[in-house]
C-alpha cells in the first residue's frame, strides 16, 4: 500500500487527496491490485465501491477491506466508516511510502458474507506464521498461543494453559469453549449476534465438537442423544451470580423449541417461550453482581415424544427471595416487574392502577433514581404483555395481577404512630389505606384491624393484642412478601397449566425429556443472611452432583471393568454438605430446633452453630461479639450475618392477613390465598352455582307474586345488583381464572399438583390456624432440592459451566485472576484431565455387536478378541480404547472413526447389491431381446425362401419441410394458441402430444397456498435489460410458450443481439439493452421477412408479440418485488435477543421480524428492500455454454417463475396423463433401457422437437421417476427431510396433515410448483386405479425415494427404518389432494346443473313469450327483468365453474360424458347471451 501525492513519493499528512493501493486477496493473478486516489475523509464504502469499478469484480457480492499488519500478527476489518486514509497515517513512517506487498502493512480487498465477517480457511498464511514465529523468537512481539476450541487439545495443560486458552478466545469474541462434552461460557456483559436461526440450523443434527463451540451445539447433542439413545437427558447451568446462567438457559430453551418444531409448532413451544420473560419478570432482579439475576431457581423439563416433538413440560420453582420484595442494598432494585408497571404502564393503566412515580413508594425508592433505562423498560412492558398472552393470560387477569402488583407496592407506604391516647398504632396516611381497599377489595376497617392488631387464642377466649411499632412493621411487610410470593406461586400454576397435554390425562404415552437447569449462582454478597445460606447450600450439593458424574462414577466404572487407569483425585465438598444437612447437628437442623423454641433468639442460633461444630474445618469461628459466622464453601468463605434466620425460616402468612384477603369481594384474590387450588376450584363452582340456583329461586316468587295466575312465564327478567359481585360473575371469574387454552378441571389441577411442588405441605403455611405445623422454609427447600437431585440422576447430564469474566459487569474484559479464582473451585484443571485421559464413548459388548456388526467376522466366537482385532487392523492406537470385562471403551475421535468407517463399509455393500441387481436385470433383458432376435431372423429365412426378394423392395416417400417453406404468419400467430393459425391447416403440423400451443397454466392442485391471484400491473417497454439473468428469464419464458416455431423467433432475437449459436445469454456480463429497442429490431426483421404480400399482416404479428412481452415483464417485476433475490420471508416472532443480518441492530424479545423460510435469515421489516444478498438456500442456475441441461440440474434452474413447472416434466406428465392412465402397473413396470437412453440424449438435446409418440408409455414414465431422481437436491429438499419425518410421526391425523402442508409451505417456490404438479398428476393416476391397478399406497412407495430421499451423509443402516415415514408422507398428500380433487369435481357438477336450469328456464320463457308474425311487437318489461336476471345468473354461475376450474383443470374432454355435457352447456347459453344481445340490438331498431 502506497500514498502518494502527484508524481511526488510523500506523506499525506498535509494533503487533501492521497493514493491508496488496494490488494485483491485470493486473486488468481498474485500481487493483483489497484492505486485509486482519494480525498483524506473517503471512507471504507466508499474505497470499496471504486475497487470493485476499477478491478472488474461482481458488484453483487459482498467484499470487506482489511487492514494487514503481518509484523502485528493482527488484522482489522474495516467498518464502512472508517477512514482508511486515516488508518495509514498510524503506521511507521516506512510504511506510509510505497513499498511491496511483502513489507508487511498493506489493505486487502476480500469477498466476505452478508454478516460481515470473512472466510480465513483459503488464506497463504504460512509465510505470515514463519514471520511472526521469528519476531517471538527474537523477543519482538508477544507470542499468541495457539488456539484451541477444546481444552482437551492442549499439549500441556496447566491452569496457566487453560487460562490463557479462555482469555485469548475470550478477546476474539469466542465465548464458548467445549472441555470434551462440557461446554465452558465466559459471560461477556455484551449481547453477540450468534443466536439467530441460521445458527440453529447450523449446528442441527452435527457431533459434538465438529463445529465451534457454541451452547447450540449442548442443545442439539441433548436432543439427538435423547432420540438415539432412548434415554431422558438433563442440562445442568452452573456458575456464580452474574456468570450468565439465565441467559444460557433461554438460548438453549430457544434452541429446544426450534429443534422440536418439525412440521408442526404446537401451543406448547409458544407457552415454554412466553413463559420465560414471564418468570423473569416476576422473579429476576438486578443486583451488584448481575443485571437480571435470577432470585429463584427454576427446572424446566420438556417432555417430548419418542419422535422428537414437544408433548409437554413442566416448571419446578425453588425459593423465591421475597426479602428483597422490602429491603436489598443501595446498589441493587426491586423485581423487574414493578419498574415495568409503573414506567411502560398507559395513562389508562395508571389512573386504572392508582400508579405513582417510582421514587414515590417505600418499597422501591432506596436505590438510584432511574434514569437510563426507562425506554428499555417501556419497551419490556410490552414484552411482558404478549409473554403473558403466550402464555394464555386474559386481559381480565392481567388487570388483576397488576392491581395486586401495586397494593403490594402501596402497603410499603403505609406508615405507623403511636395514639394520642391509650395504647396502640395509629395507621396511615388515609389516601393509601383506601388505594390497598380498593385494590384489594376488602373493607378499610379490617385492613386497618389487621395491620395494627392480632388475634391470640385461649382454651376460652380470643384476645385482641396491639402491635409495638417493630411488630407492626414486620406484620406488614409479611403482608406485602406473602401476598407476592402467593402471586408467583400462582402463575407458575399458570404455566404449568398451560404447559399441560390434555391427552397425558387420558392415557399413557411413552415420553422422553430434557430437563434444563437454572438454579441461584454462588453468592457472596457484603451482607449475607438466609436467603444466601439456602442458596449456596444448593450450590453445594451441584457441585457435588457434578463431580460425582464427572470423577466418581466414572473411575468407579473404570476399576470394575478392570481397564488400566490412574486415579486422577478431585476436591471432594462432602464435608461441607454434612455440617449443612447431617442429623441431628447440621445446621438446617439446629436453626428448625431454634424455630421452635418461643424464647429462642438468633443470638442463642449461633451459639449453638459454634457450640456444636467448633472443630469442624468448614466452619470458621468469629470474634465473640460479633454476630456472624463463616463457613468454608467450595468457592470459598462466606460470611453469614445471623440477624433474621429464625424470622426468615418461619415466614409464613399471619392468621389475620388470611382472614383479611379472604373476606375480598374479589373472587381472584381468594384462589390467589387458597390451600389447594383443587379444593378451592370446587368451592368456587359449587358456591357460584348455589347463589345462581338462590338467584333464580328468588325470580321465581317475584314472578309468582307479581302475576298470581299465571305459572309459566315466557321469560324471567331479572338483573344483579352492580354494588356486589354477582353469582354469575362469580361463575366467570372461576372459569376465566382457570381457562388457560383448554378449560381446566379438577383433574387437571390435581395432575399438575402432583407434578409439582404445589402440595398440602408448602401451601399450609398460609394457615396457622390448622393444628398440625407447616415444615419450615429450610425444610421445604431441602425436599425439593432432594427432588431434584433424584430426577437429575435419573437423566444423562450435559454441563454448561458458566464464567463470570469480570466483577465490574465491563463488556468484554477479562480479569485474570477472578476467572482463575472460578476454573480453581469448579477443579477446571482436574475435569479437563479426566476428559482428556477418559473415553468418551462406551458400549457392551451386545452394543458394539449389534452397531458395527458390518465391521466384525460372520461367526462372532469371543467378542473381546474379535472387538480388539478390529480395532487393531483400523489402526487405532492402542491408548484410544480398552477392552473391560464387559464394555468396550473408546475415545470420542476414535468412536468417529468407527462410525464413519461402518458408513463407509455399508455403503460400499449397497453398491455391491446395486449392481448385482442391475446385472441381473440387464442379463433378463438381454436374454429377452436375443430370443427375440432369434425368432425375427427364423421368421425372415422362411419368408426369403418362399418368396422372392423384389417382394421387399419398395421404395420409401418421404417429404421433408423446412421452415423457410412456412408461412410466417404460422410461424409467429402459432404462438398464440389454434385460434390464432385455424386458416393454415393445410400446412402439416406438430401433434399435440409433443407441443403445448398457447400459454399454457400448469395444472395444479393448491396445496397449502392461497389461490395466486393476477395483479394488475402497469408495465412499461420502457425498461430496460442490465441483467443477464434477465435475459436468460427471457430466453426460457420464450421456449415455454411454444416447442418448436419459438426457435425462429429465439433466432431473430439473436441475430439483432448479434449472438451466434454457441454463445448464451450468460455471456454478456452488464448487458444494456431495451425492450422498445428488441421491438423495433423485431418489427423491422418481420416485415422484411414479409415482403409486400404479407405486410398487412406485419401489425397483428408484432401486437401478438408485444403482448408476450408485456405478459413477461409483469411476471419479472413481480417476481422481484415478491422474492427478494429468492428468499422466501414470512413473519416471525422473536422469543430472545437477536440482530438484524442486515443492519446488525438489535431485535428485541417479542418484536416481530422477516425470516427466510430457507436461508434463515432474520431483518426488520424495513430492511427487507434493503437486502443486497442472494438467499443462501436456494441453488445457483447452472450456466451451460454448450446445449440446456434438463437432468440432474437443480429444479430452480429450470424454471423462470417461482410458481412455473420444468418444461420437460411437465411434458412428460401431460403425455402420460393423455396417453397411459389406462397401462397397468404404468409406474411399477420399466421400459426398455436402450430406448430410455436414447430419449434421454433428445431431451437433453431438444426437448421441445421431442415427439413421444414413438415411445412406450413405460419408456416415459420411467424418465419421469429418473428425472426425479437424479435432482440435486430432491423436490422435498435434503434440509426440511427431517422435518417430514417427525411431521409423520404425530399422533393426531389432523396434526400430521397441518404439520406436514405447513413444511411443504416452506418449500422453495420452484420446488413447491413442482411437486405440487406431480402430486396432481398422481391423483390423477391413482383416479384409473381400476385400470392401471396402481392405488395410492402403491404411488407413494415407487415416488417416496424419488422425492423425500435422505441426505448422502446420513447413516444407510438407520435411513432404512425411515422409509415407512417417507411412505407415509407421500401416501397422506395423495389422499389428502384426492379428497380435494373430489370435492372440486362435485362443486363443478353442482355448477353445472344449475347452469342447466337457468338455461332451460330462460329457453321455455323465450318460446313462451314470443310475439306471432303479424302481431304487434310490445315487450313487458317485467319478462325483460326476469330474462336479464337469469343471463346474469348464467354468466355469475360460468364464472364462478370458470374459476374452479382454473384452479383444478379438467381432464380427458374427449372420452368424458360429463366434459361433453359441459360443452354442450356451454355452447347452448353462449348462444343464448348472443341471441339476448341480437334481440336487444333488434329492439332497439324498432
Amino acid at each position: 500500500m502506497n500514498v502518494t501525492n502527484g508524481n511526488k513519493t510523500t506523506s499525506c499528512q498535509d494533503e487533501t487527496v492521497c493514493t491508496l493501493q488496494i490488494y485483491r486477496r485470493l486473486s488468481v493473478k498474485p500481487g493483483q491490485s489497484c492505486i485509486l486516489r482519494v480525498p483524506k475523509e473517503a471512507t471504507a464504502a466508499t474505497v470499496i465501491k471504486t475497487a470493485l469499478a476499477t478491478l472488474g469484480l461482481d458488484t453483487s457480492k459482498t467484499y470487506v477491506l482489511v487492514e494487514v499488519q503481518e509484523y502485528g500478527g493482527e488484522e482489522w476489518v474495516l467498518q464502512a466508516s472508517d477512514q482508511p486514509v486515516q488508518r495509514v497515517l498510524l503506521w511507521p513512517r516506512k510504511a506510509q511510502d510505497k513499498h511491496p506487498q511483502s513489507d508487511g502493512y498493506f489493505f486487502a480487498l476480500q469477498e466476505g458474507s452478508y454478516d460481515g465477517s470473512i472466510q480465513y480457511d483459503v488464506m497463504t498464511s504460512v509465510r505470515q506464521e514463519k514471520v511472526a514465529q521469528g519476531l517471538a523468537n527474537r523477543g519482538f512481539v508477544t507470542q499468541q498461543p495457539q488456539e484451541y476450541d477444546d481444552l482437551c487439545n492442549l499439549p500441556e495443560l496447566t491452569e496457566e494453559s487453560i487460562l490463557g486458552t479462555l482469555r485469548h478466545r475470550f478477546h476474539k469474541q469466542k465465548i464458548y469453549t467445549f472441555a470434551s462434552n462440557i461446554l465452558i461460557a465466559v459471560n461477556p456483559f455484551k449481547f453477540l449476534p450468534i443466536y439467530n436461526p441460521r445458527y440453529v440450523k447450523m449446528y442441527e443434527n452435527h457431533t459434538l465438537g465438529k463445529l465451534e463451540p457454541h451452547v447450540f451445539a449442548i442443545a442439539d447433542a441433548a436432543f439427538h442423544t435423547m432420540l438415539n439413545k432412548r434415554v431422558n437427558q438433563c442440562i445442568v447451568i452452573s456458575g456464580e451470580s452474574g456468570s450468565g446462567k439465565t441467559q444460557s438457559t433461554n438460548f438453549l430453551i430457544h434452541c429446544l423449541t426450534a429443534l422440536s418444531q418439525k412440521g408442526y409448532t404446537s401451543g406448547v413451544e409458544r407457552t415454554i417461550l412466553g413463559a420465560g420473560p414471564v418468570l423473569e419478570a416476576f422473579g429476576n432482579a438486578k443486583t451488584a453482581h448481575n443485571n437480571n439475576s435470577s432470585r429463584f431457581g427454576k427446572f424446566i423439563q420438556v417432555n417430548y415424544l419418542e419422535s422428537g416433538v414437544v408433548r409437554g413440560a413442566v416448571v419446578e420453582k425453588y425459593l423465591l427471595e421475597k426479602c428483597r420484595l422490602v429491603s436489598r442494598g443501595k446498589t441493587e432494585r426491586n423485581y423487574h416487574v414493578f419498574y415495568y408497571l409503573l414506567i411502560g404502564a398507559s395513562e389508562e393503566e395508571k389512573d386504572e392502577f392508582k400508579l405513582l412515580h417510582p421514587e414515590q413508594y417505600h418499597y422501591l425508592k432506596e436505590e438510584i433514581p432511574i434514569v437510563e433505562d426507562q425506554a428499555e423498560m417501556k419497551h419490556e412492558f410490552r414484552r411482558l404483555h404478549q409473554a403473558m398472552e403466550m402464555v394464555g393470560f386474559l386481559p381480565s387477569t392481567k388487570k388483576q395481577i397488576f392491581s395486586v402488583l401495586s397494593a403490594i407496592l402501596y402497603l410499603g407506604n403505609v406508615t405507623y404512630q403511636p395514639k394520642d391516647v391509650g395504647e396502640g398504632l395509629k395507621v396511615g396516611p388515609d389516601r393509601v389505606l383506601y388505594a390497598i381497599s380498593d385494590l384489594l377489595k376488602v373493607k378499610v376497617e379490617l385492613l386497618v384491624e389487621a395491620l395494627t392488631t392480632r388475634k391470640a387464642m385461649t382454651a376460652n377466649d380470643t384476645l385482641i393484642l396491639p402491635y409495638s411499632l417493630d411488630e407492626a412493621i414486620t406484620a406488614r411487610d409479611s403482608m406485602a412478601k406473602s401476598l407476592y410470593s402467593a402471586l408467583f406461586d400462582w402463575i407458575v400454576l399458570r404455566i404449568n397449566h398451560a404447559l399441560l397435554n390434555k391427552r397425558d390425562l387420558e392415557e399413557s404415552v411413552p415420553c422422553l425429556s430434557i430437563g434444563v437447569l437454572d438454579i441461584f449462582g454462588f453468592e457472596d454478597f457484603k451482607t449475607n443472611s438466609f436467603e444466601q445460606f439456602c442458596i449456596n447450600y444448593a450450590n453445594e450439593q451441584l457441585q457435588y452432583y457434578c463431580n460425582q458424574r464427572i470423577f466418581t462414577l466414572e473411575q468407579e466404572e473404570y476399576r470394575a471393568e478392570g481397564i488400566t487407569w490412574h486415579n486422577i483425585d478431585y476436591p471432594d465438598n462432602i464435608g461441607c454438605i454434612s455440617l449443612f444437612s447431617k442429623k441431628p447437628t447440621g445446621l438446617f437442623y439446629l436453626l428448625d430446633e431454634e424455630s421452635n423454641f418461643p424464647r429462642a433468639t438468633d443470638s442463642t442460633l449461633l451459639e449453638k452453630f459454634k457450640q456444636q461444630h467448633q472443630d469442624n474445618p468448614f466452619f470458621v469461628q468469629t470474634p465473640v461479639r460479633e454476630p456472624a459466622f463463616v463457613i468454608q464453601h467450595f468457592a470459598g468463605k462466606v460470611k453469614y450475618q445471623i440477624k433474621d434466620f429464625r424470622e426468615k425460616n418461619t415466614d409464613h402468612m399471619r392468621p389475620d392477613i388470611v382472614a383479611l384477603l379472604r373476606s375480598s369481594e374479589c373472587s381472584y384474590l381468594r384462589q390467589l390465598i387458597g390451600a389447594n387450588p383443587v379444593a378451592v376450584f370446587r368451592w368456587g363452582i359449587l358456591r357460584a352455582t348455589i347463589r345462581t340456583l338462590a338467584v333464580f329461586n328468588e325470580a321465581g316468587r317475584s314472578w309468582a307474586e307479581k302475576y298470581p295466575g299465571n305459572i309459566y312465564g315466557s321469560l324471567i327478567d331479572f338483573s344483579f345488583d352492580r354494588s356486589e359481585e354477582g353469582p354469575l360473575e362469580i361463575l366467570l371469574n372461576v372459569i376465566v381464572l382457570f381457562s388457560v387454552q383448554n378449560l381446566i378441571d379438577s383433574h387437571s389441577l390435581k395432575f399438575i399438583m402432583d407434578l409439582t411442588q404445589h402440595n398440602r405441605a408448602t401451601r399450609s403455611l398460609l394457615h396457622l390456624h390448622t393444628k398440625k405445623k407447616p415444615p419450615s422454609i429450610s425444610a421445604q427447600f431441602q425436599a425439593s432440592l432432594s427432588k431434584l437431585l433424584e430426577t437429575l440422576r435419573k437423566a444423562e447430564p450435559f454441563f454448561v459451566r458458566c464464567i463470570r469474566s469480570n466483577g465490574d459487569k465491563r463488556e468484554m474484559h477479562f480479569d485474570d485472576a477472578l476467572v482463575l479464582q472460578q476454573l480453581r473451585y469448579t477443579g477446571m484443571l482436574q475435569t479437563v484431565r479426566i476428559r482428556r485421559s477418559g473415553y468418551g464413548a462406551k458400549f457392551t459388548f451386545k452394543e458394539f455387536t449389534d452397531q458395527f456388526r458390518v465391521l466384525l467376522p460372520k461367526e462372532i466366537s469371543t467378542p473381546q478378541q474379535d472387538i480388539t482385532n478390529l480395532l487393531t487392523k483400523m489402526g487405532l492406537p492402542r491408548s484410544s480404547f480398552q477392552i473391560g470385562r464387559t464394555k468396550v471403551f473408546l475415545k470420542e475421535s476414535e468412536r468417529q472413526i468407527l462410525q464413519e468407517a461402518l458408513h463407509k463399509e455399508v455403503m460400499r455393500r449397497i453398491i455391491i447389491l446395486q449392481r448385482w441387481f442391475r446385472a441381473c436385470l440387464m442379463r433378463k433383458q438381454y436374454l429377452r431381446e436375443r430370443e427375440g432376435i432369434i425368432t425375427i431372423q427364423v421368421l425372415f429365412v422362411w419368408l426369403s425362401r418362399g418368396f422372392k426378394k423384389n417382394a421387399f423392395s419398395r421404395p420409401v416417400v418421404s417429404k421433408c419441410f423446412s421452415c423457410n417453406d412456412l408461412p410466417l404468419l404460422l410461424s409467429f400467430t402459432s404462438l398464440f394458441g389454434p385460434k390464432a393459425s385455424g386458416s393454415h391447416s393445410n400446412f402439416p403440423r406438430v401433434k399435440s402430444s409433443a407441443t403445448f400451443p398457447g400459454p399454457r397454466r400448469n395444472p395444479t392442485i393448491k396445496i397449502s397456498r392461497a389461490t395466486r391471484v393476477q395483479e394488475k400491473w402497469n408495465a412499461s417497454l420502457d425498461r430496460e435489460i442490465t441483467d443477464s439473468n434477465e435475459l436468460r428469464h427471457l430466453d426460457e419464458f420464450l421456449g415455454n410458450q411454444v416447442c418448436v416455431d419459438v426457435y425462429i423467433l429465439l433466432q431473430l432475437f439473436e441475430r439483432h443481439l448479434d449472438f451466434n449459436s454457441k454463445v448464451g445469454f450468460d455471456t454478456l456480463v452488464n448487458p444494456n439493452i431495451g425492450y422498445t429497442t428488441l421491438m423495433s429490431g423485431y418489427q423491422t426483421r418481420v416485415s422484411s421477412l414479409a415482403g409486400l404480400k404479407k405486410a398487412s399482416e406485419v401489425p397483428l404479428v408484432v401486437n401478438l408479440f408485444q403482448s408476450v412481452l408485456d405478459g413477461f415483464i409483469r411476471g419479472e417485476l413481480k417476481r422481484l418485488e415478491v422474492d427478494p433475490l429468492g428468499h422466501l420471508f414470512s413473519t416471525y416472532q422473536v422469543t430472545i435477543m437477536q440482530s438484524c443480518d442486515q443492519c446488525s441492530s438489535f431485535i428485541w424479545g417479542m418484536e416481530k421480524a422477516f425470516m427466510c423460510s430457507s436461508c434463515k435469515m432474520v431483518c426488520h421489516k424495513k430492511c427487507l428492500s434493503k437486502i443486497t444478498v442472494n438467499c443462501t438456500g436456494h441453488c445457483d442456475r447452472k450456466v451451460s455454454t454448450a446445449q440446456t441441461l434438463h437432468f440432474g440440474v437443480p429444479v430452480c434452474a429450470l424454471v423462470r417463475t417461482a410458481d412455473s413447472v420444468p418444461f420437460v416434466m411437465e411434458k412428460m406428465l401431460v403425455h402420460v396423463e393423455m396417453n397411459g392412465l389406462y397401462t397397468e402397473g404404468i409406474y411399477r413396470k420399466s421400459g426398455s433401457v436402450c430406448r430410455a437412453k436414447e430419449l434421454h440424449h433428445l431431451l437433453e438435446k431438444s426437448p421441445q422437437a421431442v415427439s413421444f409418440d414413438n415411445y412406450p408409455i413405460h419408456t416415459i414414465t420411467g424418465l419421469v421417476k429418473q428425472w426425479l431422481r437424479e435432482l440435486p437436491d430432491p423436490l422435498m429438499t435434503y434440509s426440511l427431510y427431517n422435518d417430514f419425518l417427525y411431521a409423520a410421526d404425530l399422533p393426531e391425523e389432523s396434526e400430521r396433515l397441518r404439520a406436514l402442508y405447513r413444511k411443504l409451505d416452506e418449500l422453495p417456490p420452484p420446488n413447491f410448483s413442482t411437486l405440487e404438479r406431480l402430486i396432481f398428476h398422481l391423483v390423477k393416476v391413482a383416479k384409473e386405479e381400476a385400470h392401471n391397478r396402481m392405488s395410492v399406497n402403491a404411488l407413494a412407495i415407487v415416488f417416496a425415494p424419488c422425492i423425500l430421499r435422505c441426505p448422502d451423509s446420513s447413516d444407510p443402516l438407520l435411513s432404512m427404518k425411515d422409509i415407512n415415514k417417507t411412505t407415509l408422507c407421500v401416501e397422506i398428500l395423495i389422499n389428502e389432494q384426492t379428497r380435494r380433487y373430489n370435492q372440486k369435481m362435485e362443486e363443478i357438477q353442482q355448477l353445472e346443473n344449475a347452469e342447466a336450469m337457468a338455461v332451460k328456464q330462460l329457453k321455455l320463457r323465450r318460446q313462451n313469450t314470443r310475439p306471432k308474425l303479424g302481431s304487434d311487437i310490445s315487450v313487458d318489461g317485467a319478462n325483460l327483468e326476469i330474462e336479464k336476471n337469469l343471463l346474469e345468473r348464467i354468466k355469475s354461475i360460468k364464472k364462478e365453474k370458470n374459476d374452479l376450474a382454473f384452479r383444478l383443470p379438467e381432464f380427458d374432454q374427449d372420452s368424458s360424458d360429463a366434459e361433453n355435457m359441459d360443452s354442450e352447456s356451454l355452447v347452448s347459453s353462449d348462444s343464448l347471451l348472443e341471441d339476448h344481445c341480437v334481440s336487444l340490438d333488434s329492439e332497439g331498431q324498432y
